[in-house]
């Protein structure tokens, strides 16, 4: 088994207690917060080289453009956090056969929070852009 299957996958017969299921969990916390926490680094360089491109705009100051990234770790670990919780309700609730739910949630959860970290890069290229258009027309 690759380490990137071992990262996304589980083996549902070494999780047996809720102490595993959280285990699991927060084996996987620290790469989680280094993924995200990247990916942030790079759209907070995309925004401001895009508000740097002709015509320029004013750059976000850099210590609320660090408020918001720090905000917005907070939120993504307290939803992180989340998962575990809604995996050990979903296995208390209809028992054993929820077991896969777990890896699926963390999956689904981290490819959600990348996108999202991205998404302002996407809203500030269009704004740009129209920003562009509308100066050329």
């Amino acid at each position: 088994m690759s380490a990137l299957t071992r990262f996304f996958f589980r083996n549902e017969v070494q999780v047996r207690s809720t102490a595993e299921v959280i285990g699991w969990w927060e084996a996987r916390r620290l790469p989680f917060n280094i993924a995200v926490g990247s990916t942030g680094l790079v759209t907070l360089a995309a925004t401001q080289f895009i508000l740097w491109v002709p015509p320029g705009t004013t750059m976000i100051p850099i210590v609320p453009a660090l408020l918001i990234p720090a905000a917005y770790g907070f939120m993504a670990n307290l939803c992180y956090t989340g998962g575990w919780i809604v995996e050990l309700w979903l296995r208390k609730l209809f028992g054993r056969e929820m077991d896969p739910v777990g890896p699926a949630l963390f999956r689904y959860g981290f490819v959600f929070s990348i996108g999202l970290t991205l998404f302002p890069i996407a809203i500030m290229s269009l704004a740009k852009v129209t920003l562009i258009l509308r100066t050329l027309f």
